[in-house]
């Protein structure tokens, strides 16, 4: 997370202790009534958040989504459309006409924590 993102939150909400998310995998956790899916990139020791939300047709399940890099950036494929999104900042990779929200994410004394902006 760089500077300004990190300025840019109002309030960091503890979510889960780190250990329960899978490696190189996604859960879903709520915060104050959203979705958000939650992905623990172990290998490169990275952490990303986003809508659970599928932005094309609405189901809940990108956090059940396949993880891998394109190019050297993270993404998450819808497991239903297979429509893949970069982690970094949401962007559709395969369709521009859909985006995720993406969240700030840290891990302090073994909780991650989601950032409000």
């Amino acid at each position: 997370m760089d500077v300004k993102e990190q300025n840019q939150v109002k309030e960091w909400v503890q979510t889960a202790v780190a250990d329960e998310f899978p490696e190189n995998g996604g859960a879903a956790v709520l915060v104050k009534g959203e979705q958000i899916a939650v992905f623990n990139f172990t290998d490169e020791g990275r952490w990303f958040a986003t809508q659970n939300q599928c932005p094309h047709k609405g189901e809940m399940a990108i956090s059940r989504g396949l993880t891998g890099d394109a190019d050297g950036h993270p993404k998450v494929a819808c497991p239903f459309h297979k429509r893949t999104f970069s982690l970094e900042d949401g962007k559709c990779l395969t369709d521009e006409n859909y985006q995720l929200k993406t969240y700030p994410v840290k891990v302090e004394d073994g909780y991650v924590y989601i950032g409000i902006v």
